[in-house]
């Protein structure tokens, strides 16, 4: 039988002694591998190499090779025994592993626990362990063995530390959704610092994107030493400065060559401003927004959030292509039919608050095909957009109250303000997207992971493939 961790009525936490184990029983966790994780793990064992602390060295392509397998994997199988079987009161005596394939940053790792022998006399379990990634590969087997508790132990649930065993890996779901296309060719407009190159060169490596560098040759050639890496097999446009960075790689993308743009060292002004020029950029009768991604791990589904980055002060006019827009990059990430909720402070229509007149029109403007492809509904206010309980005690009887996959915002300091809390108080990742334009584009940052930066790749992957099904 595969087991969980036991939770009596009374919320108590219980183990499986050892009469009560049979050979054969299992258990087992899911978890992603963040750099917190690292971090958290160098803190309780002391373990202050560079390598595994450094964010900098962690973002690059020798770290995902350099992770300890037995650092993290090891861990993660001791938690399934001392958590879930036998559970508390087992006392780990050792282990025999064997580490087939290297963690990564990102990796969803799948650990599994079999009963495999048990020592009557002195009351010990021999488990067969087994981590797998989230592609069905092996990382690590082996076996442990633990001398099982022969006492019932129930403990209460507060008195034991907070714990994640299967947190959710949105991102990473993603990724594997962009796994089967092939790459997209993406100018990165003037790569010339190591986050930017580093973010194309890994992006490249894991199949998403085919790069073609725009910039000065010397700097960008600088910066990739500067990262440890070698780009020689990637094609570089050599241009004198950002400016003509960001003019050569909207007339590559005008002219076909390449299919998106990703950001890199300089300011997103100087990027867009190309792209929106009327006679030589990339604009469609849509306004430019951006669209993030978000992992929130105590929300059961991708969240979108829009706009935290171009618009403003949005008019109505513009908020309908907002709209659009996000509900196209959820189309493209496989959400057929996504739930959109008008953010304002409230959840009725006020004349004096113009947001609420703003989201009714727009789910007007949705029942009559002005917007298409989503559910709307609003005004709603935040709690009510993303709890079903704080909606049903509003009497608010709606289908995307409480279940919203994406969220508008009344304007960029809103959105923005929420994108943040969301990423510094409830641990959320986020990837995103300029929609709008005739191609995606990725804006990337200093401050954003490597996760996030191969997400990002990914989304623009998936909404150009989306585009070619849709035709012209």
């Amino acid at each position: 039988m595969d087991s969980q961790v036991q939770w009596t009525e009374n919320g108590q936490i219980e183990n499986r002694t050892f009469d009560e184990i049979q050979v054969g029983d299992s258990a087992s966790l899911e978890k992603r591998l963040t750099l917190d994780d690292i971090k958290l793990f160098a803190i309780m064992s002391g373990d202050i190499n560079p390598a595994h602390l450094d964010d900098d060295f962690a973002r690059s392509t020798r770290f995902q090779e350099v992770v300890a397998h037995g650092m993290w994997g090891g861990a993660l199988i001791s938690t399934v025994l001392g958590t879930e079987l036998p559970g508390p009161g087992t006392i780990y005596l050792g282990q025999t592993l064997r580490f087939r394939q290297p963690v990564r940053l990102g990796d969803v790792l799948r650990v599994s626990v079999r009963a495999q022998a048990k020592d009557a006399r002195h009351k010990r379990v021999t488990f067969e362990c087994l981590c797998t990634n989230q592609n069905g590969e092996t990382v690590i087997e082996g076996e442990a063995e633990v001398q099982a508790p022969t006492e019932k132990v129930r403990r209460s649930r507060t008195a034991l530390p907070r714990v994640r065993l299967a947190e959710r890996a949105r991102l990473h779901e993603m990724l594997s959704a962009a796994e089967h296309p092939a790459p997209v060719s993406m100018a990165v407009v003037h790569p010339v610092d190591e986050v930017s190159i580093r973010g194309a060169y890994e992006s490249a490596r894991q199949g998403l994107i085919l790069p073609v560098l725009v910039g000065p040759k010397a700097k960008v050639h600088a910066a990739a030493e500067s990262a440890g890496i070698e780009i020689g097999e990637f094609e570089l446009v050599d241009v004198p400065h950002s400016h003509a960075a960001a003019a050569e790689a909207v007339a590559m993308t005008r002219a076909g060559r390449v299919q998106a743009l990703m950001k890199g060292a300089l300011h997103t002004e100087e990027l867009l401003h190309e792209v929106v020029k009327r006679d030589t950029g990339l604009r469609t009768e849509r306004c430019l927004s951006h669209v993030m991604a978000f992992d929130v791990p105590t929300y059961p589904r991708p969240l979108f959030i829009t706009d935290a980055a171009i618009n403003i002060y949005p008019t109505l006019a513009d908020k309908q292509d907002i709209v659009q827009n996000a509900i196209d990059l959820a189309h493209a990430v496989g959400n057929e039919l996504p739930k959109v909720a008008i953010l304002s402070a409230v959840e009725t229509v006020n004349p004096k608050i113009a947001s609420t007149l703003e989201a009714a029109a727009l789910c007007k403007m949705a029942e009559r095909g002005q917007i298409r492809g989503g559910v709307l509904d609003g005004p709603l206010a935040f709690d009510n957009a993303v709890s079903e309980a704080a909606a049903a005690a509003k009497g608010i009887v709606s289908p995307v109250a409480g279940r919203a996959d994406i969220l508008v915002a009344p304007d960029l300091e809103s959105a923005n303000m929420l994108m943040k809390q969301l990423t510094y108080l409830a641990d959320a990742s986020g990837a995103g997207l300029v929609m709008g334009a005739r191609v995606p584009i990725v804006l990337t940052s200093r401050a954003d992971d490597a996760i996030t930066r191969l997400a990002s790749c990914a989304l623009a992957l998936l909404v150009t493939e989306q585009r070619k099904k849709a035709g012209p």
